[in-house]
């Protein structure tokens, strides 16, 4: 009983955690009681998190790369066409045309720059064409020295010509040349540097430049001719002009004389519109209605031009036939 007291005292005492002697022998060791299992806690039911499917690229592919969110519309130009033909009658074209355009992107911030020009020969069989091209070329490399090169290589305004006087020097110089080098044929000139949104014309005889917006087709250039004379006296109506036996007379040209009185103007040119120059072959068959429709329908100024040249040639084509028709950006 006594042994049985000390056993059951021995036991509730280290139950109850207060310390017992342990000895060294193996024999008096008393087996570690396990520990209790814990009660299992609630765990919280996770919320799912949804996870962007990503594409397996296959090895050596490229990943497509995400699109745009920006577009720019900045690096809009100038665009243009032109197309000329000898018409119907004629044998010989002795049109010209030239043109020379130039865009850049730098942190010069240089604006477009393009130069255009129409010019009609008259004359002999060659005479014409020769002048039409002497004067072409000559006008061409006046402006690219006097105002394209001093753009492109940054030199200070103070030092460059003014454009205007730059172009009306260019015509006086051609005129110069034909009559040494072409003292029978003569021209007509119509020529028309674009220096961002501006437009500085240079003209003589009776090539046209139009400028056609939304709102209508205007003609921007005088007619230095004996019919359009005429119709500023009073003495005769546009309706008579287009008819008269003199209509393509004109009392200024090129290679007439060595005092040449040139034209100058300057227009700032709208968002999308669109500026033609043309010879005398092509608004003399098609009217201003006609211009403003094609020009208008085509939104590619080369298929414009097509269009133009081909309905002179079925309103009968009666001389060469010319257009540039130059599209401004929208911005």
């Amino acid at each position: 009983m006594d042994l049985f007291r000390r056993l059951f005292t021995q036991t509730n005492t280290n139950i109850e955690g207060a310390p017992a002697e342990v000895s060294d022998a193996k024999d008096d060791q008393t087996a570690p009681i396990e520990p209790a299992t814990p009660f299992p806690e609630t765990t919280p039911i996770a919320t799912p998190i949804v996870t962007e499917t990503v594409p397996v690229i296959a090895d050596g592919a490229t990943r497509p790369l995400p699109p745009e969110t920006v577009i720019s519309s900045s690096n809009e130009h100038l665009t243009f066409g032109q197309a000329t033909d000898v018409g119907m009658v004629r044998t010989n074209n002795q049109d010209s045309m030239l043109s020379f355009m130039s865009t850049s992107r730098s942190s010069d911030q240089r604006p477009d720059f393009g130069l255009f020009i129409v010019a009609d020969g008259m004359g002999g069989h060659h005479d014409g064409e020769k002048a039409s091209a002497l004067t072409a070329h000559m006008v061409a490399s006046y402006v690219t020295h006097h105002i394209y090169m001093p753009m492109l290589n940054g030199d200070n305004d103070s030092e460059r010509v003014p454009i205007t006087e730059a172009m009306i020097s260019a015509v006086q110089k051609a005129n110069g040349d034909i009559i040494v080098k072409v003292p029978d044929g003569g021209t007509t000139c119509t020529a028309v540097a674009i220096v961002g949104d501006l437009a500085y014309v240079a003209h003589v005889g009776d090539t046209r430049v139009y400028l056609i917006t939304k709102d209508g087709v205007e003609q921007i250039t005088r007619d230095h001719s004996l019919v359009q004379r005429l119709i500023e006296l009073g003495q005769l109506t546009p309706e008579e002009a287009a008819v008269h036996p003199q209509k393509n007379v004109l009392y200024r040209a090129l290679g007439q004389s060595e005092s040449l009185e040139v034209d100058a103007l300057t227009r700032r040119l709208p968002p999308n519109s669109k500026l033609m120059l043309c010879s005398d072959g092509l608004w003399n068959m098609v009217s201003e209605s006609d211009i403003i429709d094609i020009t208008m329908k085509h939104s590619n100024p080369q298929e414009a031009c097509d269009k133009l040249v081909a309905l002179a040639n079925t309103h009968g084509g009666t001389d060469n036939i010319t257009a540039v028709l130059l599209q401004i950006p929208a911005n």
